[in-house]
């Protein structure tokens, strides 16, 4: 199976508004039901709790490498921040029916911050394993909000949401849902504002994020501690505290 890649089109589209919908099959039938039994697995180990036990699954189960240094990825991130790349995290993300959380309003960078030298690089590639609908809470952004810095954040009800804080003053009415078949993906920027509505349907809504950034960003050691990050293409830039593969 030949590797998708984004059209120029679509490259420039995705600077412009820091998001892209790859509406094709990432991996083949057989990888995509690999991957989905992995995380099939992993959600039981946890007794089904919510995704905040399924950070970073890649440390306790090195199969997913497999998907996360894979050639059909990396060809998809490459248009985006260069042929140097590093994985930086993943992540196993699941809403189940009828109870699945709201995730508040937030940039992935925020999250980060003071841990890598530079956000304009990082790219997350969401990867449906269930269809991911408007009514199962599927991921909606602020196009072209990837440019406007570090937002204001204030706190919000943590039984009904994932995070404890929330981004102020959003502009709802110009979210764009990505809705997506299983196997399909969106991309975005790190620094984009993004969310998902909880999910009062009957049908479970799960994706795998797999972050990547450009390897001219220096990873702080001290401020990562335990993390472990992969050089998955090109050259280290920055002196970053690789495994090498």
């Amino acid at each position: 199976m030949a590797c998708a890649t984004l059209a120029e089109q679509e490259v420039q589209f995705y600077k412009q508004n820091g998001y892209a919908l790859h509406k094709k099959q990432l991996f083949s039938q057989e990888k995509m039901a690999e991957l989905s039994g992995i995380f099939e697995e992993q959600w039981e180990l946890v007794g089904r709790k919510l995704n905040s036990e399924l950070d970073t699954p890649h440390f306790r189960d090195e199969r997913l490498l497999k998907f996360l240094l894979s050639d059909e990825v990396l060809d998809l991130v490459e248009p985006l921040i260069g042929p140097n790349i590093g994985l930086w995290s993943s992540h196993f993300i699941c809403k189940e029916p009828l109870v699945g959380k709201q995730t508040p309003w937030h940039e992935d960078s925020a999250y980060w911050n003071g841990r890598l030298s530079s956000f304009d690089k990082i790219v997350t590639v969401w990867l449906a394993i269930d269809r991911s609908t408007k009514e199962n809470g599927c991921m909606r952004v602020i196009p072209g909000t990837h440019t406007d810095g570090f937002s204001e954040y204030e706190e919000v009800d943590g039984s009904q949401n994932i995070f404890s804080t929330e981004i102020k003053k959003v502009d709802h009415e110009k979210a764009v849902y990505f809705e997506l078949e299983p196997g399909e993906c969106s991309v975005h920027d790190s620094r984009i504002i993004h969310g998902a509505a909880a999910n009062t349907s009957e049908f479970r809504r799960c994706g795998y994020t797999m972050r990547y950034f450009s390897t001219d960003a220096k990873v702080y050691e001290e401020k990562n501690q335990n993390h472990k990050i992969w050089l998955a293409r090109g050259k280290d830039l920055a002196g970053n505290p690789f495994i090498k593969v």
